[in-house]
């Protein structure tokens, strides 16, 4: 045999062992060269009779994250390529054989004669998983490190080398639906509970284990390949079944809003395949993979979500000369939640961290952030109390600023006043060491003005966090003017070393995800003014493929907030600058109603102790008219909230603040949640076409406002047909 992504071995019992180890790589991925080697190993092993059954495993960390992504993209690459050349029959034909080769591999090995059993540590997620579903054997290792799962949902594709077949026989149909639905990860002995995995053992244990399942005489043929097999479920076409297919359809389509197909093709393979003998529901699956595969949803959330997310956190846009830094020891100034929020998730990541502030009583208060977060952990069984007492050991809490000198970053994340920060700035300096990089973590303020306050201008940026810091996974990366690459290099090492996404983001007033994110809040307010129901608002922005509204939104960041920012606003760059409707909407909620949002219990919606929020009957009382729902365009609205952020993103790029097209779709799908099925803001634009996102953009405005009309570089784009993925290509970019 001609392996070189495997070590396959026969020991003296005659069990083969088969250790999946790429050279290169730190992580095994599927690609058309492991499909080919495990292809003739399974030959070997069901052609040798001195050879019981084969144990699969990995000589990595971890098992594996599935199948890589740039060969499926190649699918389609292919297809196009071939549609020109030989025609759309010729392409759609070699498209689907190709897609669905990996599932008849599999069921190759299923059905191989000889009994394989997979011995899994670590992540096994994806096409790797099911490999692991396709042997007749599953033991995976106990502890935390080890999730196995179906994640492609969250790509805009659905399992299709078997999957969907395969855990929708192993556990009832409802849970199959959900666990697929959500890309849920699960632990060892989760997946045991469902069915999903035959035994959990230590990780030194696994492959004896394996073996030893084979040696006791196990069995070669999967279940649902026994005459005596049931459907854990029953029959589709039954009592049982009939009470989960109502519920599901009504399930996906209040969590997709319909947005996203992968999710509605599960539903169609499941239910079809469920119905069909094994072989016939993989090729079900496989047409439905194969539709999916080639959908606009699917290629822009593979982009985004995958292919330049992995570029961006591997450090695409960090300068390529400077050493890397490592982070031991961190200095934050301000021990509120924001400040407190980054102190916890560097400790985690193992870094020691100076938590300053006015007096030892608000450091230690900062502190105890941490110490209730952890606590959460514990409390839902992700952490332990060792861990508490470890992650607590690595921060300590003072007023003394003497403390700055050992460390190696600084951040400052004290109030949102200019003064205030100018104060803080000088006195750190004062008191850090001198090449050491100083990073504000401000939400508003231009870096460039900051760091006037700061002698090396050159090793001054700023670190944006957004909240809750320990559940946002995004950071953008802000350059002042005279920001060198050094403090560049530094503040991208660092995102990484606490296991955020960076984007870099050029100076200026709201940076780019807050322009964005203010114009969708802006948005709603409004619409609130123009008289459409608070509850049509809410509803239709998350029909558009937003998380939450914005009014729900405005509650979270808090109102009080809202309207700092629009007098601020007002205040430097005058009064036309603003609103007035949402100018007014703001003041009667925030100075009138003293309605602060969530954080004080009442905002646009009421916060009752027992219950969910409810919308503020008040609301109706803000509106100067109402409009009949019956009238209102509901697909217009949608268009609204979208193309508000994306001309809004358009803009930035066209003022440089963002320069390479992957952080603006990354940073809008992470950062504030834009659709994710559209792939993020430019990618919206883009798989729309420049020309008709401008006449959109040009009817939009003519209705209701310039805020709707499409910059100067966006009319370009559409005169000359291009996209953003094209004009700013991303090599450029970095």
């Amino acid at each position: 045999m001609n392996v070189q992504s495997f070590r396959f071995e026969i020991d003296a019992d005659g069990v083969a062992l088969l250790t999946w180890d790429m050279a290169g790589r730190s992580m095994n991925v599927i690609t058309l060269e492991v499909m080919r080697e495990l292809e003739e190993v399974i030959d070997k092993v069901s052609a040798d009779p001195a050879i019981k059954g084969c144990v699969v495993t990995s000589g990595k960390d971890s098992f594996s994250g599935g199948a890589d992504l740039a060969m499926l993209e190649g699918f389609s690459r292919q297809f196009a390529n071939l549609a020109k050349a030989e025609g759309e029959e010729k392409a759609m034909q070699t498209f689907f054989d190709g897609s669905r080769k990996l599932s008849q591999l599999y069921r190759k090995l299923e059905t191989s004669g000889k009994p394989w059993a997979a011995a899994i540590s670590g992540v096994c997620l994806g096409g790797a998983f099911e490999l692991a579903l396709a042997c007749h054997y599953r033991v995976v290792a106990e502890g935390e490190k080890t999730r196995v799962g179906l994640p492609e949902i969250k790509i805009g594709l659905f399992p299709g080398a078997g999957g969907s077949q395969r855990i929708s026989r192993l556990m009832p149909t409802g849970d199959a639906l959900q666990m697929m639905f959500k890309g849920e990860q699960l632990r060892g002995d989760v997946a045991l509970k469902m069915g999903l995995v035959n035994e959990v053992a230590p990780a030194a244990d696994i492959v004896a284990k394996a073996k030893a399942w084979i040696l006791a005489g196990g069995s070669p043929v999967a279940p649902w390949d026994r005459k005596d097999f049931r459907l854990p479920s029953g029959k589709v076409f039954s009592p049982a079944g009939m009470m989960i297919w109502p519920a599901a359809n009504a399930i996906y389509r209040r969590e997709t809003m319909d947005n996203y197909p992968a999710a509605k093709a599960i539903l169609h393979a499941v239910y079809e395949g469920l119905q069909l003998p094994m072989d016939l529901a993989l090729q079900v699956e496989s047409r439905w993979f194969a539709h999916i595969l080639r959908s606009k949803e699917a290629a822009a959330m593979i982009r985004s979500l995958f292919v330049s997310l992995g570029e961006l956190n591997k450090g695409a846009r960090r300068p390529k000369a400077e050493p890397v830094a490592k982070v031991k020891k961190l200095g934050i100034i301000g021990a509120g939640f924001m400040g407190a929020s980054i102190g916890y998730v560097s400790a985690m990541a193992g870094i020691d961290v100076v938590l300053i502030d006015r007096d030892q009583a608000a450091a230690d208060k900062g502190r105890d952030v941490s110490r209730n977060l952890i606590t959460q952990q514990i409390n839902r069984g992700r952490a332990s109390t060792a861990d508490r007492d470890a992650l607590l050991a690595r921060i300590e809490a003072s007023d003394d600023y003497s403390k700055l000198g050992g460390v190696d970053l600084v951040i400052e994340a004290v109030f949102e006043d200019r003064d205030i920060k100018a104060a803080t700035i000088k006195k750190a300096e004062a008191a850090m060491g001198k090449d050491i990089i100083f990073a504000s973590n401000t939400s508003t303020l231009p870096i460039t003005s900051l760091a006037e306050n700061f002698t090396r201008h050159e090793d001054f940026i700023g670190i944006h966090f957004f909240s809750p810091v320990e559940r946002m996974m995004l950071v953008e990366v802000i350059v002042g003017q005279k920001t060198g690459s050094k403090a560049l290099a530094h503040a991208l090492d660092f995102v990484r070393q606490i296991r955020k996404t960076p984007i870099v983001v050029n100076d200026t007033r709201g940076f780019y995800a807050n322009r964005c994110v203010l114009n969708y809040i802006r948005e709603g307010h409004i619409m609130l003014d123009e008289g459409v129901p608070p509850a049509m608002i809410e509803t239709t922005a998350r029909m558009a493929g937003m998380p939450v509204g914005p009014l729900s939104l405005n509650d979270e960041v808090a109102i009080d907030l809202a309207w700092k920012i629009v007098q601020a606003t007002k205040k430097d760059l005058g009064p036309q600058a603003v609103d007035p409707r949402e100018e007014r909407i703001l003041d009667e909620l925030y100075n009138k109603q003293q309605r602060f949002g969530r954080k004080n219990g009442k905002g646009f919606y009421d916060y009752p102790e027992k219950g969910p929020k409810k919308l503020w009957p008040g609301l109706a009382a803000l509106q100067p008219v109402k409009l009949d729902p019956d009238l209102i365009d509901v697909e217009e609205l949608k268009q609204r909230f979208l193309v508000t952020q994306s001309v809004e993103a358009a803009r930035t790029v066209e003022e440089g603040v963002i320069t390479d097209p992957r952080e603006a779709d990354v940073g809008s799908i992470l950062g504030f949640g834009f659709a994710p099925f559209t792939g993020g803001t430019l990618s919206y634009i883009d798989g729309m076409g420049a020309k008709t996102f401008v006449a959109l953009c040009d009817r939009l405005a003519a209705r209701y406002g310039d805020r709707f009309a499409p910059p100067k570089l966006l009319r370009e784009m559409a005169a000359k047909g291009e996209s953003f993925y094209t004009r700013f290509a991303p090599e450029k970019a970095a």
